[in-house]
Formats: structure tokens, sequence, C-alpha cells
């Protein structure tokens, strides 16, 4: 299992390395639109959508990321900016205020019909942030990815060898606050090389500690709706690491989020000198 796991993760790095830095803008938009449409088609199976549902719900999916991605060509470019911030913004508010209440509830809503528009919503974002780290630097967007990665790595290896007290038992009896510290100490590490390296503040630790926070409670959330759905993984296509959702759900609270501190420190920047 853990052989599988290594190896799956090494083809999905060199796959990364080799897209993130080849690929235009638009083009790395609509390659990772069907990586997320995978995720939706997942996100839907968790909350048990029928066959019909399904069809419909990733083809809404669909359409609306086309709509986003070629809005700009379109009469309404002007409210693009708008629409970005404000699902990015809805995105950082559930993660923030929703999403614990929901872990410390250990339960989420019932009504399908606000679960789908939950995970189109925040799946969307998540694409969105991917889009838009990409456009303002492939760097800084892997940095944000090794982040999680990394994070995730660490916290897997520590609660292996130290784990003795439960994170959430009922929710994923696997995790573990030894795991969270390993993760914790390893972006630690990993930071200070970035400061070092890159010249950055110290406070950037302080920034990727919250990052890692995040990952982890995308986690748990996307154990929770397994857990309800009675379900281990979210898909199969990823041998190891089960489907899409599980490989990606440290990075749903994480991306949307990232960028719209970024874009919030820009238009302050901006207000400030304007």
């Amino acid at each position: 299992m853990l052989k599988t796991r290594i190896i799956t993760a090494a083809v999905l790095l060199a796959i990364l390395l080799l897209v993130i830095f080849t690929t235009s803008t638009q083009v790395w938009a609509l390659l990772t639109l069907g990586i997320v449409l995978l995720g939706v088609y997942e996100w839907s199976n968790l909350i048990h959508l029928s066959k019909k549902q399904i069809y419909l719900y990733v083809a809404i999916a669909l359409f609306s990321g086309l709509f986003i991605s070629f809005m700009s060509k379109t009469a309404i470019a002007p409210y693009q900016g708008r629409l970005i911030l404000a699902l990015l913004a809805f995105a950082s508010f559930f993660w923030v205020v929703i999403a614990p209440l929901c872990l410390m509830a250990r339960k989420t809503l019932n009504s399908k019909l606000v679960m789908s528009a939950l995970g189109f919503l925040l799946i969307l974002a998540t694409w969105v942030g991917l889009v838009g780290l990409h456009a303002l630097s492939p760097w800084l967007l892997l940095s944000v990815i090794a982040t999680v990665s990394i994070a995730d790595s660490a916290a897997y290896f520590a609660g292996k060898r130290f784990g003795r007290h439960k994170l959430a038992p009922e929710i994923s009896p696997g995790k573990t606050w030894e795991g969270v510290a390993g993760a914790l100490a390893a972006i630690s590490l990993y930071g200070l090389a970035l400061c070092s390296y890159g010249k950055y503040s110290l406070w950037l630790i302080l920034c990727l500690w919250i990052l890692v926070i995040l990952s982890i409670m995308g986690d748990l959330f996307e154990s929770l709706l397994k857990r309800q759905a009675g379900l281990k993984d979210s898909g199969q296509l990823l041998p190891g690491h089960g489907g899409v959702l599980d490989r990606i759900d440290g990075l749903i609270p994480v991306l949307p989020i990232t960028l719209l501190c970024v874009y919030l420190t820009v238009l302050a920047g901006q207000s400030a000198h304007g």
C-alpha cells in the first residue's frame, strides 16, 4: 500500500511539474477544469445523487467553468473580477466559519440541494484558485501545493510512528495530534528554507502554519462526508490515494483563501497609492 502510494505520488508530481511550467494560463485552466470535474462527480456520489442528477450536476459545473474561462471575451467581462471575488469570499467564509461548526457538530447539512450547491461552489472556487495563482506565478502555486503535500506526508508518517492521541476519532480515526505536530514541524523547516532562499520575513512560517490548519480542516471535512456516505474513499482513480477529492481535499480550502488574500493585498496596496 505504501509503495503504491509513493509511486502514484511520484507520477503525479512529475506530471504536475511538467504541466505547471509548460502550459499557458488558458490551457492550464482547461486541464485543471477537467480534474475538478472529476471531483464534482465524486462529490455527487458522496451525497448520493441519482445518475440523472449527477450528469446534470457535472454538466452545470462544466458550463460554469467554461463561462468563467471565456467571460473576459464577452460583453460582461467587467464583471468577471467581481464574480471571482464573490466566489472566493464565499469559500473563505465557509472554511473559516461554517466548516469548523460542522466538524464540531460532526455532521453536515441533510439537504441534497444545499450540499450540491455547496460542493459546486467550493470545488469551483478551488479551480479558480488553481487558475488564479498559476496566472500570478507558477512558482507561487507550486509553493502552496508543496505546503499542503509536505504537511500531508509529514502528518502521515509522524502519525504512523508516534500517533497516540486521536485528533477526531469520530470523523477520521487515523488522524492524530502527533501527526499534526509532525506536519507543523515539517512546514516550519520548509518555511525556514523559503525564508533563507527568498529573503522573506519569518512571518511567512506563521502563514504556512495557517495553511496547514486549513488543509487539515479540508481533509477532516471530506472524511466527514465519506463517513456519512459510508465510503472509505471518494473514488478509486488514484492507486493508493483513492479519488481526486482524496488527493485535493487539503487544497480545497487553501487555494481559494490564498488567492483571496493575495487579491485583497493587491487591492489594499492600490488603494494606499491611489
